[in-house]
């Protein structure tokens, strides 16, 4: 068994232990709910009977106890019931980590609103983004910044030598600590009325923006009061019969200056209120974050430090802001909110406070939210190490070590291990380019995407599919699916014509990173006579330049350019034929390929081809 089954079978195992958990835990959440009932018909039932039997003071005891003993077994009814919604969450997690080590895509969640960007150097060629991608395999925020971090960290085109090492070092803590990555979660989605939909803090970010200034409301908070205490003054001398009812109009004036100062103020409760949810989801992160003991994890910690400040609790800023708008919630009852607002301005001073808290959390809240969203990047490359223990941390040589790139069973994340063939490569001089030659179906294509996904992975800070891997900063470049476009009158060819020369740019770009270029099929959309005369030009451009790549061909053609290109290497995958099949071991090897099969292929699927004979 390797590492990475023992790890499924564990996870499978928990998913049966928290299955059983939660069986019993619903058992006992019904059985609480005929309890409540029977003690409500109970109680009241005994009540009334002790009543008519004994009189009112037996009546209040009976009443008191059995208040007492509903309120007890509703309590403790909520306790399960919060239990129940907590192990829920905790079983989804680990159900969708097992879906994530299966490749399961339908189980696995999937962030719609970030797509692919068509002119992004590599990120739709490598499957970045989107349906079925790397970002969707290992994405596991709750919030849309942290899944955005994540997606910058594995696109971004210009790698940090400095980042890589402080998030390889920060990911390395996070590996063993999955208590800490699943409470994280956890906080998150319990804190939430939908779990099922990610934590959007622009909204909140916007509304914090938006903020009135704390003064702005203290000069008509100070009228109202005054004109509130003097209202008090004018009906108790008049209901003394010592002064006329002078205080209607005293109120009357109260009133209006109320009115005006609220419209100003505008729908400030209701805003505060529809964000109820996101604040509530806050508090709960924000508390898990405070709390917890960084023993052992140094690194964590230094991340952390913003929600260990004993002067700026974010749990208590916020728990101010939900007690302001909980006290301003008496404006859902009329009743309450006219007798309230009659007698003191409440409605006005609890705006004042909301503006307040406001002003005070701007400052904050930014640098909170972005180090949630980095906790979240962050423990989405740990899970991914965690679930694929047999990855390994890649060697990231700083912007001044010689060029290099060595990878040792190299392989393809989005592939099922069990299908799963890696590969040895390397190359290690500026401005050498490798040619892989092949059949259909023989591998070329996933092998480019395999050195790609690899190189993005290590820069994001994240282990890598292989089992050592060496490389030095790189600006990434790809041309392997390219895209007509009808709405703007690109052709195939056009368009690929258009992207080879985006990346020769880059090429030629002064720059102190070198260029990895990967190429799958130069000028494929156009004649045979003109593709070979094309790709040859095209190669020597490459060739002895600020980079490095692989292009991939079936062009049997181009690996004579080895012989008159020192920088050159040819590499090739094969295939054979059993019993009337196409079999492939999808293995690299050293110099051109032998075998071609597209004529195989066709002749197997009947068309009528004629198969030219071996000669001699």
């Amino acid at each position: 068994m390797t590492k990475q089954q023992a790890r499924l079978a564990a996870l499978q195992n928990q998913v049966k232990r928290l299955d059983a958990r939660l069986s019993k835990l619903n058992r006992a959440s019904n059985r609480y709910s005929w309890v409540r009932l029977g003690v409500f018909v109970g109680g009241a039932t005994l009540a009334i009977g002790t009543y008519y039997a004994a009189g009112t003071g037996l009546f209040w005891l009976v009443g008191a106890v059995s208040v007492v003993a509903f309120g007890g077994v509703v309590r403790y009814h909520r306790q399960i019931d919060r239990t129940i919604a907590r192990y829920t969450i905790w079983r989804g997690l680990k159900a969708t980590e097992i879906a994530r080590i299966r490749l399961d895509w339908p189980h696995i969640p999937r962030s719609k609103r970030i797509e692919p960007q068509p002119d992004h150097p590599f990120e739709t060629d490598l499957d970045i983004a989107g349906e079925r991608s790397v970002h969707q395999l290992i994405d596991t925020a709750t919030s849309y910044g942290g899944s955005q971090r994540l997606r910058a960290w594995l696109t971004n085109p210009m790698p940090d030598p400095a980042l890589i090492v402080q998030r390889q070092a920060l990911v390395r803590e996070l590996i063993p600590a999955t208590p800490f990555r699943d409470k994280l979660s956890m906080n998150a989605l319990l804190g939430s009325d939908n779990p099922n939909e990610r934590w959007d803090g622009d909204r909140l970010l916007a509304w914090f923006e938006q903020h009135t200034a704390a003064r702005s409301l203290r000069r008509p908070l100070s009228v109202l009061a005054a004109l509130a205490a003097v209202n008090a003054v004018l009906f108790v001398l008049n209901s003394a019969a010592l002064i006329p009812a002078v205080w209607i109009a005293s109120f009357l004036l109260y009133w209006a200056v109320t009115f005006s100062t609220l419209r100003n103020t505008g729908d400030v409760f209701e805003d505060a209120a529809s964000l109820n949810d996101a604040l509530n989801k806050l508090r709960a992160v924000f508390r898990f974050l405070e709390t917890y003991p960084y023993t052992n994890r140094p690194a964590l910690r230094k991340v952390c430090a913003p929600f260990l400040d004993a002067a700026h609790r974010p749990s208590v800023q916020l728990r101010r802001l939900t007690q302001i708008m909980a006290a301003a919630s008496v404006a859902h009852n009329p009743l309450f909110w006219l007798l309230f607002n009659s007698l003191v301005p409440w409605d006005v001073f609890f705006a004042h406070q909301l503006s307040r808290a406001k002003a005070d959390l701007k400052a904050f809240l930014p640098v909170w939210l972005d180090v949630w969203y980095e906790l979240e990047a962050l423990s989405a490359l740990a899970t991914f190490g965690c679930l694929n223990p047999q990855y390994t941390f890649p060697e990231v040589a700083d912007g001044n070590a010689p060029v290099v790139f060595k990878g040792q069973m190299l392989g393809h994340p989005l592939i099922p291990a069990d299908r799963r063939v890696c590969n040895d490569f390397g190359l290690d001089r500026r401005g050498e380019v490798a040619i892989i030659t092949g059949s259909n179906m023989a591998g070329k294509s996933s092998f480019l995407r395999t050195l790609g996904v690899n190189l993005c992975l290590a820069y994001a800070g994240g282990p890598v599919c292989a089992q050592r891997f060496e490389t030095s900063l790189f600006r990434l470049f790809s041309c392997i699916r390219v895209n007509d476009s009808v709405i703007d009158g690109f052709s195939y060819f056009y368009a690929e014509v258009r992207r080879l020369r985006a990346l020769l740019d880059a090429l030629e770009e002064e720059h102190v990173y070198p260029l990895f270029f990967l190429i799958d099929e130069i000028f494929r959309g156009t004649n045979n006579r003109e593709r070979l005369v094309g790709s040859r030009a095209y190669i020597r451009a490459l060739v002895g330049r600020n980079g490095t790549g692989v292009i991939a061909t079936h062009d049997l053609e181009l690996v004579k350019l080895e012989q008159d290109i020192p920088q050159i290497r040819n590499f090739h995958f094969r295939e054979e034929v059993v019993e009337g099949r196409m079999v492939f071991d999808y293995k690299l090897r050293p110099g051109p390929c032998p075998t071609t099969n597209a004529l195989k292929i066709m002749q197997m699927e009947g068309l009528p081809v004629d198969v030219p004979q071996p000669v001699g």
